[in-house]
């Protein structure tokens, strides 16, 4: 099993940065493909990002590309997720997640994990 805490989300203007990160509790992090996912008011929560654990391939949602970056460090325990270009439109919840199955790491039906969530909002 893990444990997931993510880190204090934020208020931060539009085209702002922040970094969340996620620490897990277990010997066995690195061997989880973990992702992030989010939730806006009155809406599901939706895929955001996710790296796998074997080679470190990474996946995010269309509307993040080239905005968003996550990565893991194994060594202590923590996942990131580096938020660049921040809009109004990524206001949500952001929860990190981990899986330990094989199945693709963008299905968050495939995660047995999940962290608390931490609010992030994008506003002026």
């Amino acid at each position: 099993q893990v444990k997931l805490v993510e880190s204090v989300g934020g208020l931060v203007q539009p085209g702002g940065s922040l970094r969340l990160s996620c620490a897990a509790s277990g010997r066995t992090f690195r061997r989880y493909d973990m992702g992030w996912f989010r939730q806006a008011p009155g809406k599901e929560r939706e895929f955001v990002a996710a790296i796998t654990w074997s080679d470190s391939n990474t996946y995010y949602v269309d509307s993040v590309k080239g905005r968003f970056t996550i990565s893991r460090d194994d060594a202590k325990n923590i996942l990131y997720l580096q938020m660049n270009s921040l809009n109004p439109e990524d206001t949500a919840v952001y929860y990190c997640a981990a899986k330990d199955r094989w199945g693709t790491p963008v299905s968050q039906t495939m995660y047995d994990y999940w962290g608390q969530g931490t609010q992030v909002t994008v506003s002026s």
